[in-house]
């Protein structure tokens, strides 16, 4: 392991790792920024993706040496150092720099049983924790509308639990040849609506269908005409008189616990 010892925030070395406020500057990045303990070792460990380099504080690294391996540049600085080059109060202990894969195409999910489809989702708060659902409930992949947020965004990936790190995802570029060839694979189309007639409860107790995609869409707006004319059967999640709706990632974990991951 190359571990190397950083003093001044204006390190060259540590050029991945600064302002990260700052979302011009992330802009069109080749790489992704992973933070906390359990999500490096997430990074490092346990998902596809390659860390190119890791920067954190000498009780981090004493955590988490039996994972860095050989080859992974890690470098070591005090908390207050870190602050500095990151441009917040960052009290984590840990960071790494991961390597943006190019795009998975959504070919690559279709043989999956259990898809988790999401329209319009620009809150990186719902993408993670739609992603941390998909992960608990064993759904085979997220299909992601054009205007969604990144999954591999830094607050999405720390919502997520690591979930956008493990469970492959697909940025589509035309939606409605996405869901027809969604619908083409074998899947049936499972949109989850709130004015919906039919709640999930029944559908599960009629025996779920074999591949499911779980359609849902943005807070507010809900799902658009094209999603909804392309779903086999719509349902909803029956509340209490005077409940209207719930946050698009706590009914997603709801309809993917009932249809069975």
């Amino acid at each position: 392991m190359r571990v190397e010892e950083i003093q001044d925030v204006r390190d060259p070395r540590l050029a991945d790792y600064r302002d990260l406020k700052n979302g011009a500057l992330r802009a069109g990045r080749d790489y992704f920024i992973a933070e906390s303990r359990q999500i490096v070792r997430t990074l490092l460990t346990d998902s596809p993706f390659r860390a190119r380099s890791v920067l954190l504080t000498r009780a981090a690294l004493e955590d988490l040496r039996d994972d860095l391996g050989d080859g992974v540049p890690v470098y070591v600085a005090r908390e207050d150092t870190i602050r500095g080059v990151v441009g917040f109060d960052f009290h984590r202990g840990c960071l790494a720099a991961g390597e943006r894969p190019a795009d998975l195409p959504l070919d690559a999910l279709l043989g999956a049983r259990v898809l988790l489809v999401c329209e319009r989702m620009t809150n990186p708060d719902n993408v993670g924790a739609v992603f941390r659902s998909a992960m608990a409930f064993g759904a085979g992949g997220v299909v992601l509308s054009p205007g969604s947020a990144d999954p591999l965004y830094r607050k999405a990936i720390r919502v997520s639990m690591g979930g956008t790190l493990r469970v492959p995802f697909a940025r589509v570029d035309d939606w409605a040849a996405a869901l027809a060839a969604i619908r083409a694979a074998g899947f049936t189309i499972v949109a989850l609506v709130p004015d919906a007639a039919r709640d999930i409860a029944e559908l599960a107790a009629d025996r779920a269908p074999d591949r499911v995609a779980l359609l849902v869409g943005a807070e507010g707006d809900g799902l658009g005409p094209i999603a909804r004319a392309a779903a086999h059967v719509e349902v909803g999640i029956r509340m209490v008189p005077g409940a209207d709706s719930l946050n698009v990632a706590t009914a997603a974990a709801i309809a993917l616990h009932r249809l069975g991951g």
